[in-house]
């Protein structure tokens, strides 16, 4: 092979020759590399190259050199545009997480280990809220140079929301043929609910005249001392007759504070709750014998089942509204909430909302004299 002679830099005059024959000019390059590498740690250059320069076989002394340089570089990299130290990033982290979703102050936070994410740019950072010896994770994406903190979530559009809550054999209030269906978890006991029951069955109703139909599932809340003994009672009389339902829905609603009575008393509610069940029964002349064996029975199944589905569905608090799958916030929604989701659910099935004037308050279907 031909031997190439290049001049060397001053700074190498007294190490070497003036002229020194090298190889192949790669050689040469992996020279100046060295001297580079000096320049960056600091290292006397007399030192680093000596008479190496003449070894032909400097190959391998030059890889290790280069990749001594990547590391440096990379390394100094991170400290020119990273954050700070591992904690002082986690301290921002936390920071923000703790101020941007209104973490409670009990609830610890711990970081786990990032891993490459599917997002160009960035890792996925596992942060862990615990309090109580409970813990809930979840994985928010973290910028490779960790200025940037984001939450990425999935839905599988694929799946139906509306379908996902059973409503077969549950009395319907409304249009059976209509194509909005507002579901409402409901507890009997509780006065949001009552609220939101006043408003559905008046207002809501004679606005959408046929356009709506209102379903009820049970979701009897623990701090409830009557709810489940009330949807169990409910449920009998649903099997029975869906007029005889909705009344008793109606009138449970609008006496919650009679049935829990001046002392509080489960018990003494529990026997309100069947009388009322009873009379209502023989006012819409359902067999009187069936309902009498149902009440005495008080089977929890259908209640559980629809607790069971709820929960499934994250659902917290009540009342909670779906409207065509579309879940609104808990609790008893007024109008300017309520009407806008049902206005959208009605135009995406093609149909014209009605125009928003003053409603005319009448009556439901089914509500009767109070019963003693």
């Amino acid at each position: 092979m031909r031997r190439q002679a290049v001049e060397v830099d001053p700074k190498l005059k007294g190490v070497t020759s003036e002229r020194v024959i090298f190889r192949t000019p790669r050689t040469f390059e992996a020279l100046i590399l060295v001297q580079k590498v000096c320049t960056i740690l600091e290292w006397p250059i007399e030192r680093s190259v000596g008479r190496v320069v003449a070894v032909f076989r400097i190959s391998k002394f030059i890889l290790c050199l280069a990749g001594i340089l990547v590391v440096i570089c990379s390394t100094r990299g991170e400290i020119a545009t990273g954050p700070g130290t591992p904690g002082e990033a986690d301290s921002r982290i936390e920071v923000l997480i703790r101020s941007q979703f209104s973490v409670p102050p009990d609830y610890d936070i711990m970081f786990g280990g990032k891993t490459q994410s599917a997002i160009h740019g960035y890792d996925n950072l596992p942060v862990t809220f615990s309090r109580g010896g409970k813990q809930t994770t979840i994985t928010f994406l973290i910028s490779k140079d960790c200025n940037t903190l984001a939450r990425l979530e999935k839905f599988d559009l694929s799946k139906d929301p509306a379908m996902a809550i059973n409503v077969d054999r549950r009395p319907i209030r409304g249009d059976v043929s209509a194509k909005v269906e507002i579901i409402n978890f409901d507890d009997l006991e509780c006065p949001f609910c009552a609220r939101l029951n006043s408003e559905l069955s008046l207002r809501t109703l004679d606005h959408y005249k046929g356009l709506i139909k209102i379903v009820y599932k049970d979701f009897p809340l623990e701090g409830h001392p009557w709810a489940m003994h009330a949807a169990m009672d409910a449920n009998c009389l649903a099997d029975l007759s869906a007029t005889a339902y909705w009344t008793y829905v109606d009138y449970v609603h609008s006496h919650g504070q009679d049935i829990s009575g001046p002392q509080l008393e489960p018990a003494q509610s529990f026997l309100a709750l069947d009388r009322i069940a009873g009379t209502i029964g023989t006012q819409s002349r359902v067999d009187e014998a069936k309902l009498s064996i149902c009440l005495r029975k008080q089977d929890e199944s259908i209640v559980n089942s629809s607790l069971k589905l709820g929960t499934s569905l994250g659902i917290e608090a009540t009342p909670q509204l779906f409207v065509n799958g579309e879940r609104l916030p808990a609790g008893a929604r007024p109008v300017e909430e309520l009407w806008p989701a049902i206005n959208r659910a009605l135009k995406a099935q093609g149909i014209q909302p009605p125009p928003e004037t003053s409603p005319t308050v009448t009556p439901s279907k089914g509500i009767t004299r109070p019963v003693k």
